[in-house]
């Protein structure tokens, strides 16, 4: 295998594998040219028996770990589901056993094993699997071509707005320019995305896919997307906080990567809270909207996360302040508004607020046919955004008028 410069530094872990499987094991990983790490633990590792190699494969490429479940099953769910948490990303479970029965087979997968190995192990079958991951991990260093554009839409708070704008751009740029377009509810429980679409999403979660980042390929992520009738296709966010990951921001870059790969445009309907997810979240974008009301809560909160974003890094060149149900009578006017924020406001969404309502309790869109304002309105940003120039264009524009404004 061609690795170019990059040779995977792998930590392989054995979980109650008995001597002949470790040993069958240790030989066939033996002839990859890997740089090796190997680590057996007797006993099943859990949160609170945690596996004493926690640093190395957190630095490592990548992380096999071999759990058998035989053993004790319970135990080696606990384990599976343990790993599968903590280090996503970063390791692919195998589960060992000496039954083939499809309802131990359907458990060891639901908890988070990606592969189902049956005892006693031999060099053939394991160096077969051991190809086919190293196949996967060699593909993923070298695909380089990128053509999709990232944009992040986060809320100033709750209730701002910024799920129904980052809904309808998604819709009108794949309805209206048939962009191919991923529209991602990132929050980490009780996202509204697919509610507002009128889609199923108990079988579309962002974090299965992230769990299966090792063997994320196109035909996996069509098997998790659900696609709405306008041509979106959606990853939604869980409905339990239990079924919620822990996830690092490297991961999140990669999926990211991934799926620009696959997509013309990736909408996140993002966390502003999730600090350095968001941070990863917002360098992958090639915008990032800060979306508010002209409320005196609302903008005091934008202008608490500009202050801090614009901080960060080149975050300034990214971010974007929209500002959302404005209307001309409001106490506080679009002048004050951008003198508060010491930032210009680079979109305005009059305040449409009966026809976002009965959009949602529909579970559809505003149409982009509608003779309403706001499907004018965002009509206009999703054609600026597919336009030729219309994500760099805007970006650099951006930039310039932070460097005129933030003084």
């Amino acid at each position: 295998m061609n690795y170019g410069s990059e040779v995977p530094n792998v930590v392989v872990m054995t979980v109650c594998t008995d001597v002949a499987d470790t040993s069958a094991l240790v030989r066939a990983v033996g002839k990859k040219p890997w740089a090796l790490s190997l680590s057996h633990f007797d006993t099943y590792v859990s949160s609170s028996r945690r596996p004493s190699s926690a640093s190395q494969i957190k630095a490592a490429s990548l992380c096999l770990a071999f759990v058998d479940f035989d053993k004790s099953t319970d135990s080696a769910v606990e384990t599976t589901q343990y790993l599968s948490q903590t280090f996503t990303g970063k390791i692919t479970i195998i589960a060992v056993s000496g039954s083939l029965d499809p309802a131990r087979i359907l458990m060891a997968m639901r908890t988070g094993c990606s592969e189902f190995l049956v005892k006693p192990l031999n060099e053939a079958a394991l160096t077969g699997l051991l190809n086919k991951i190293d196949d996967s991990w060699s593909s993923s260093i070298k695909r380089v071509v990128q053509t999709g554009s990232v944009i992040s839409f986060f809320g100033a708070k709750g209730g701002v707005g910024a799920t129904t704008l980052a809904v309808h751009l998604a819709a009108y740029l794949a309805q209206c320019h048939k962009k191919r377009t991923l529209l991602i509810d990132h929050h980490l429980e009780m996202g509204h995305v697919c509610i507002y679409l009128g889609v199923d999403g108990e079988n579309c979660h962002l974090h299965e896919v992230i769990r299966n980042v090792n063997r994320l390929d196109s035909e996996l992520l069509g098997g998790y997307v659900t696609k709405h009738r306008s041509g979106v296709e959606v990853l939604s966010s869980p409905n339990d906080a239990n079924k919620a990951m822990v996830i690092d921001a490297q991961t999140v870059s990669r999926v990211l990567d991934f799926f620009r790969s696959e997509y013309d445009y990736v909408i996140i309907d993002a966390d502003i809270h999730l600090d350095q997810i968001s941070h990863a979240i917002i360098r992958s974008s090639s915008i990032a909207y800060l979306v508010g009301t002209p409320e005196i809560s609302a903008v005091r909160d934008l202008s608490s996360h500009i202050d801090r974003l614009t901080s960060k890094e080149n975050f300034s060149e990214k971010i974007q302040v929209v500002i959302n149900r404005f209307n001309s009578s409001y106490a506080i006017n679009f002048e004050q508004i951008e003198k508060m924020l010491k930032v210009p406001i680079s979109i305005k969404i009059s305040t449409a607020y009966l026809e976002c309502v009965n959009s949602t309790n529909l579970g559809e869109p505003i149409s982009p046919s509608s003779k309403s304002e706001i499907a004018g309105q965002m009509g206009k940003w999703a054609a600026d955004v597919a336009g030729s120039a219309g994500i760099k264009t805007s970006v650099r524009v951006t930039q310039n008028l932070f460097s005129r404004w933030k003084k």
